[in-house]
């Protein structure tokens, strides 16, 4: 049976028909991430974005334990099988993994894979992507502020705002403007209809790669869903459950979720001293060391997974540190619209 070569950290090659892994939902960097956790017979691994199981089988193969969480209610339904054939094995947790320190109280290895997952992508009734049509939704949890309420009833500016910062939509204002008009004569409430609409309007030359509506559903389903500050709890949260010698693995798909998991990492692994300027009481100790840079997938896996393209895989490994204070302002988070209640329409 083939295996994949081993990887930046030694640990022999996976197959992944070996852990079980579905056909249609791939999971990235499946090898390094196993790599970096090192999972082993009476580890707790807390598996935080469970999505179709694609790593959870795998540490599972390890014989590990894991603790799998999602927000998403089909996700565990989903997995409820696994569960029962795991022997005990397996906890599914329906929760936001920026809660995953209520879930477990310590842990051998954490493992977060950011982003939306193709089970979501694939089911158009979700509403996250503009392949084929659906409701304009993007709620992971299924409940709370839909895409469409946003669309339909923040202000310009935060649309705007929303589009830039999240989407890094350089026609934001443009596209913010297209909107409040149009949806005064009627509603956005389809995913094809709002990117039909951004592509009438912002045009689409034939040497772009990307729909002009890419940016814009990709801002507003981390904004649904608020992704990143969820990112960033996730991240505090695995520094408060870590053994020492625990390790974290991040899988991140754009550079958004990179550039805050790369910050925290840097953070946490930086060692202040203090000085003769600084207070004494300044003084801390590093609560991570690095375990390798920013891991891409190799050319293999791409080809057989396009998905796994813009993929990078971070790793640290917790020291006996106490853990620090959960100050989010080190992430450098955009300042955006709050949630609000959505109007009637």
């Amino acid at each position: 049976m083939k295996t994949r070569p081993p990887g930046r950290w030694g640990q022999p090659g996976v197959d992944l028909r070996a852990v079980g892994a579905p056909v249609r939902h791939i999971p990235v960097l499946l090898a390094e991430v196993l790599e970096a956790l090192s999972p082993k017979a009476g580890d707790v691994i807390v598996d935080g974005t469970f999505g179709a199981g694609g790593y959870t089988k795998a540490i599972l193969a390890s014989g590990a334990s894991v603790v799998a969480i999602d927000r998403d209610p089909d996700a565990i339904a989903a997995g409820r099988g696994l569960e029962q054939q795991s022997g005990g094995r397996l906890r599914l947790v329906q929760a936001p993994f920026s809660t995953l320190d209520e879930q477990v109280e310590s842990a051998d290895g954490v493992v977060l894979d950011i982003g939306i997952s193709s089970m979501q992508v694939d089911q158009p009734e979700r509403g996250f992507s503009f392949r084929t049509d659906g409701p304009l939704d993007m709620r992971m949890a299924q409940a709370g502020l839909s895409a469409a309420d946003v669309v339909n009833s923040f202000k310009i500016g935060d649309l705007a705002r929303i589009f830039g910062f999240l989407g890094e939509e350089r026609n934001a204002g443009r596209i913010a403007r297209m909107i409040e008009s149009r949806r005064e004569k009627r509603p956005f409430e389809r995913t094809l209809d709002l990117a039909d609409a951004i592509e009438t309007h912002i045009g689409r030359a034939p040497k772009d790669k990307i729909h002009p509506a890419t940016r814009v559903f990709q801002a507003l389903r981390i904004f649904v869903n608020d992704e990143l500050s969820e990112l960033a709890k996730a991240l505090v949260a695995s520094e408060r459950i870590l053994k020492p010698g625990g390790r974290l693995a991040v899988v991140t798909f754009h550079s958004l979720e990179d550039r805050i998991v790369k910050r925290f990492i840097a953070d946490r692994a930086d060692v202040a001293t203090g000085s003769r300027h600084l207070p004494e009481a300044h003084a801390r100790t590093a609560t991570f060391r690095k375990a390798g840079g920013g891991v891409p997938a190799g050319d293999a896996e791409v080809a057989a997974n396009p998905r796994a393209r813009s993929a990078r895989l971070r790793a640290a490994i917790r020291t006996e540190a106490p853990a620090r204070a959960g100050d989010l302002t080190i992430f450098g988070l955009p300042k955006l619209p709050g949630i609000q209640a959505p109007r009637e329409r």
